[in-house]
């Protein structure tokens, strides 16, 4: 164990829509909800003016809906999102060389090359440092957790948000967690809060003062060792440079129910085309080809299968993963449709009976309108350092896919544009061959609002805004 809270974690507060506000001078204050805003949409990330209406991550749009109709509901921009986060984590490498990204938005420190022996008071005051300069130079605030270990920084971050530091002195670990709720600590879900529950250990100090010896009995060897060294503040996890993503995957939502297998087989090989393309960019392949769906009743089901060599061979994938669809019941409809492949190496073995099988047709495109809102969410932490920025380019792929299988101009509530009379603004509303634009921007005031055509020639998509640092005022999600 560290000697000194020298371990942080940095989060962004409510990152999307911090941006919608930083970037929407007329949202800031407001609550704001970003994701699929669809029918079959899913809520990806809420402003703390929307979770006042009890809106939380992962909800159904419409039930966003019900709670707060008068919400601004925007698509996801993630190239605006990339763009803060690089400003943010280029920031972040300026304090230590030791920095763990775990996601677009949140990341591990560890001052130990840079503030050897430092104490309490001066870790304090390079946190509030780094918060003060994040804001300043990107509108954005940040909340930090810091302590001896990954587990107590990544504990208090959450507690200190929004825009605060919360620091746990050395020594005071076990103190600060034995009042939390076990589900708290990582790795304590409801199957096994509740497992705890029924021998009446409902917060970490009960845990804590179980013993090991119990609390193997009761979980696990593995998983009982580790949970109750977490009740105690034990945790020497290092903060690691380089992560490797330990899974490649595509999913999208469709807008009603699909029963078709002619279609869904579109939808397969169009997912694995990504998949593919993002496991050659990254130099990767995998042994297990995994289908991810989700029935009417918000079921999910997961199959796999695992192969004899690694693999990035798209007609592969494509040939198990219908393979396990064929295997399932699609009479009652599917709503989502994923295909991934995990087990990843940095080599690949071709399958040598692989061209003494008959090949699979090619790749077919989708009709256009045929895909629904992809379901965006917080990008997985347990990915590779930027592995949420792969994601996010995933979904800003799947965004430029889209709109270019329509022949008509798409409009996306939330997105940038341009017109050659009014300059830069964004779509606030679009339908019936219309398209509402307010124009305004990070460094203006609330901007006035025009309607015009869908097909009006002198509006067209833009790249996101640029915040200054020079420029004055700052994001409204806090």
């Amino acid at each position: 164990m560290r000697s000194a809270p020298v371990i942080l974690h940095l989060d962004l507060d409510a990152f999307f829509t911090a941006v919608e506000q930083l970037h929407k001078p007329s949202l800031r204050g407001k609550p704001v909800v970003v994701g699929g805003v669809g029918g079959r949409g899913v809520v990806s990330t809420a402003s703390y003016e929307a979770r006042v209406f009890g809106i939380r991550s992962a909800m159904p749009t419409a039930e966003a809906r019900r709670r707060c109709p008068n919400a601004a509901y925007l698509y996801p921009r993630f190239p605006a999102y990339r763009d803060c986060s690089l400003a943010v984590m280029s920031l972040v490498r300026e304090v230590t060389p030791l920095v763990e990204q775990v996601s677009i938005d949140e990341a591990y420190l560890d001052l130990t090359p840079t503030h050897p022996g430092a104490d309490a008071d001066e870790v304090a005051a390079v946190a509030e440092g780094l918060r003060a300069r994040i804001r300043a130079t990107t509108g954005l605030t940040a909340s930090i957790g810091a302590g001896t270990s990954k587990l107590v920084a990544k504990i208090h971050s959450d507690l200190a948000k929004p825009d605060g530091l919360a620091l746990v002195p050395a020594g005071e670990e076990a103190e600060r967690l034995a009042p939390m709720s076990v589900r708290a600590i990582p790795g304590v879900g409801p199957a096994t809060a509740a497992r705890l529950a029924t021998h009446g250990i409902g917060t970490v100090g009960r845990l804590a003062e179980l013993g090991a010896d119990e609390a193997v009995r009761l979980l696990g060897r593995a998983h009982g060792t580790q949970l109750h060294a977490f009740a105690l503040g034990l945790d020497d996890r290092e903060v690691v440079t380089e992560r490797a993503a330990k899974s490649v995957s595509a999913e999208t939502t469709f807008d009603v129910d699909v029963t078709d297998r002619v279609r869904l087989g579109l939808h397969l090989r169009e997912l694995a085309e990504r998949v593919g393309e993002r496991l050659r960019k990254d130099g990767l392949s995998g042994r297990t080809v995994v289908l991810k769906v989700r029935r009417h009743d918000f079921s999910t089901l997961t199959r796999s299968t695992t192969l004899d060599q690694p693999t990035d061979d798209v007609p592969l994938v494509v040939r198990h993963a219908e393979r396990l669809l064929a295997g399932l019941d699609v009479a009652d409809g599917l709503r989502l449709l994923g295909v991934g492949v995990s087990g990843l190496s940095l080599y690949t073995q071709p399958d040598l009976l692989d061209g003494l099988l008959d090949a699979p047709e090619p790749p077919v495109r989708a009709a256009s309108g045929d895909e629904g809102d992809e379901e965006f969410v917080r990008p997985d932490a347990g990915g590779g350092a930027g592995s949420g920025l792969k994601d996010a380019a995933e979904g800003e792929a799947a965004l430029t896919e889209e709109a270019a299988m329509t022949s008509a101009p798409t409009w996306r509530a939330g997105q940038d544009v341009t017109h050659a009379e009014h300059g830069a603004g964004w779509v606030q509303g679009s339908g019936v061959g219309r398209v509402t634009v307010r124009f305004e921007g990070p460094h203006t005031e609330v901007g006035r609002i025009r309607t015009f055509a869908a097909d009006d020639p002198a509006l067209a998509p833009a790249d996101p805004p640029v915040w200054h640092a020079q420029a004055e005022g700052g994001a409204g999600a806090g």
